[in-house]
């Protein structure tokens, strides 16, 4: 891990964006590189629309490096149920933890968010909104303008950056990044909210021109399917 990188500073961060965007590698990255600073760290795996590729099925790596993992108890079925675990409102309570919010995808997702506003409130919190420029609905700037505002309204949360994820799975290039940069510039002109990070991996972000903007975040793929 990079020791210098400039990792976000917010005691609570919450990751939305739509299904595909990234979040949950991005979510699993942030909570890893955290702990190996050495902090207190909790992942909250909110996700209860998607029961494929959620962060808690990485809880036992993640037991492993010292990082909580919380998330409803029906995660890794198929079961929808709209209600979330009591025991979820402990990571307000400490506030010796770094708190990670892996949201589900879109508005619906997001919905679950908003039974926590009032303790969200009474702390330091920055909200992540994730776009991958090459996934259904997010190709466009009209198309993510829509999803934050839907994202917002349902999370009663407005995000407070924009992280550049745009790839193409195991085929992404270096100008993928470039295309992602066109779109969020004009999604953070309309919606006046800033591009703070830029996610590739390390081969892909040792190739980028240093004009992209955002603080630079490498992430490793963690979420590979066993079968891939």
């Amino acid at each position: 891990m990079n020791q210098y990188e400039k990792l976000p500073t917010a005691r609570i961060l919450v990751l939305v964006g739509n299904y595909g965007s990234g979040k949950t590698e991005i979510s699993l990255n942030l909570a890893l590189k955290l702990a190996e600073r050495g902090e207190k760290v909790t992942l909250v795996d909110l996700d209860i629309v998607n029961p494929y590729f959620r962060s808690s099925e990485k809880e036992e790596m993640l037991t492993e490096k010292g990082i909580k993992v919380y998330a409803p108890s029906f995660a890794k079925s198929t079961v929808d149920v709209p209600t979330l675990p009591a025991e979820i409102q402990a990571v307000f309570a400490d506030k010796s933890r770094r708190v990670i919010f892996d949201v589900g995808g879109d508005d619906t997702g997001a919905a679950a968010l908003g039974q926590y506003r009032p303790y969200f409130m009474q702390d330091d919190v920055e909200v992540l909104f994730v776009v991958n420029a090459f996934r259904p609905l997010s190709g466009d700037v009209d198309a993510v303008c829509d999803l934050m505002l839907r994202v917002a309204g349902r999370s009663r949360l407005n995000p407070t950056g924009l992280i550049n994820n745009a790839n193409t799975s195991w085929e992404t290039e270096s100008s993928d990044l470039d295309r992602g940069e066109e779109l969020l510039k004009a999604v953070s002109e309309r919606m006046n909210v800033p591009v703070k990070y830029l996610c590739a991996k390390q081969d892909i972000m040792e190739k980028l021109p240093r004009n992209l903007t955002g603080e630079r975040l490498t992430i490793q793929i963690l979420m590979r399917p066993d079968w891939f």
